[in-house]
């Protein structure tokens, strides 16, 4: 299989269904983003956090994946069988979020990013996320888009910003506590 094709030189790309748009189309930019988070979170599982932090980022990386062909498949013309993003995934984002928050100090401030650098990492995944759950919301007005994609999307940055909190927690940082003047 060849890297290039040269089939997007003019501009365009295929979604799932043969269906050509233009690289800057919604669709195009929901998707791109969704990997583009994905590899802040391929980058944050490279630092020094737990095995099971690392483990537990792969599955959520697995089900970005799903997310991404989800998202890159025209829903009228595809007919391609797709994975589907379930309840329990997100359900599972909701039960690591508690789990997290049960070992955590209450939480009285706001929390500037930084810290370390894999606090950091965390900090830039959650705001890719929130920039793909707004473009996905966006899409999902114009097209169709699977509600639990949004769903995921949103649990997806709390639990960036638990897992920030987390590896602060592990390694004995103090959280950079916003104090307005």
């Amino acid at each position: 299989m060849k890297i290039y094709t040269k089939t997007g030189d003019k501009g365009f790309t295929s979604l799932i269904g043969g269906t050509r748009v233009p690289k800057y189309h919604l669709r195009i930019e929901s998707y791109g983003t969704v990997d583009e988070l994905n590899s802040y979170i391929g980058l944050i599982r490279d630092q020094e956090i737990t095995e099971y932090d690392k483990t537990f980022l792969k599955e959520i990386q697995d089900r970005l994946f799903t997310i991404g062909s989800s998202l890159a498949a025209d829903p009228e013309e595809s007919k391609m069988i797709l994975p589907d993003l379930e309840l329990t995934d997100i359900e599972l984002l909701e039960h690591e979020m508690d789990r997290i928050n049960e070992q955590l100090p209450v939480l009285k401030h706001f929390i500037l990013p930084g810290g370390s650098t894999s606090i950091s990492y965390c900090h830039v995944a959650r705001c890719v996320c929130r920039k793909a759950e707004r473009l996905v919301v966006h899409l999902a007005d114009e097209s169709t888009v699977d509600e639990k994609v949004v769903a995921y999307l949103n649990r997806l940055s709390d639990y960036l910003f638990m897992l920030a909190r987390k590896i602060a927690n592990d390694h004995n940082i103090p959280e950079n506590e916003w104090t307005p003047a």
